[in-house]
């Protein structure tokens, strides 16, 4: 990935909180809802209800898309995020601790709240393997599709992707 895309994915990640997550059903039908998310880097966190129907949809199929984008007036100001990712469920709870107070802190509308129980709302951590960068600016429909490499995943040093870890845990 060319760090010029790198930069507009993790600027993008950073600027919304609201994801659309699509899920694959039982019965084949696909379904979308919105939820909230943190970024670390690349690697998308959000919580669900384990009495979720997307919960058991991933249970069943950890394939999910995403797409992250806002509301433009101009149609050339466009620009976005579309994302084929694999969801999985953070056992580890050094993992799940350090994302929910990165998650308080990034909403902290949310910071009165205690911190979800895993045992009521998993936290997720979704692996996106295909990127559709959005960036109607560069022409009316235009998009840049990534394959992201495990090497793309890897912690920056700077940027945008670094921003969780200027919290103090």
């Amino acid at each position: 990935m060319t760090p010029d895309l790198s930069d507009l994915i993790l600027r993008l990640l950073g600027e919304h909180r609201i994801m659309t997550i699509a899920t694959n059903r039982s019965d084949g039908w696909p379904q979308a809802t919105l939820v909230g998310y943190v970024n670390d880097g690349l690697i998308l966190y959000c919580f669900v209800a384990r009495t979720s129907q997307k919960y058991a949809n991933i249970r069943r199929d950890n394939r999910v898309s995403l797409a992250i984008g806002g509301d433009f007036s101009d149609p050339l100001q466009i620009n976005g995020l579309s994302l084929a990712a694999k969801a999985s469920v953070v056992e580890d709870r050094i993992e799940f601790n350090r994302i929910g107070d990165a998650f308080m802190k990034r909403c902290p509308e949310y910071a009165a709240w205690p911190h979800p129980d895993p045992a009521l709302a998993p936290m997720l951590r979704i692996t996106p393997e295909i990127v559709s960068v959005l960036d109607y600016s560069k022409g009316f429909g235009h998009s840049d599709l990534v394959t992201i490499s495990p090497r793309d995943l890897l912690p920056k040093k700077s940027g945008h992707s670094n921003w969780l870890e200027s919290i103090e845990i």
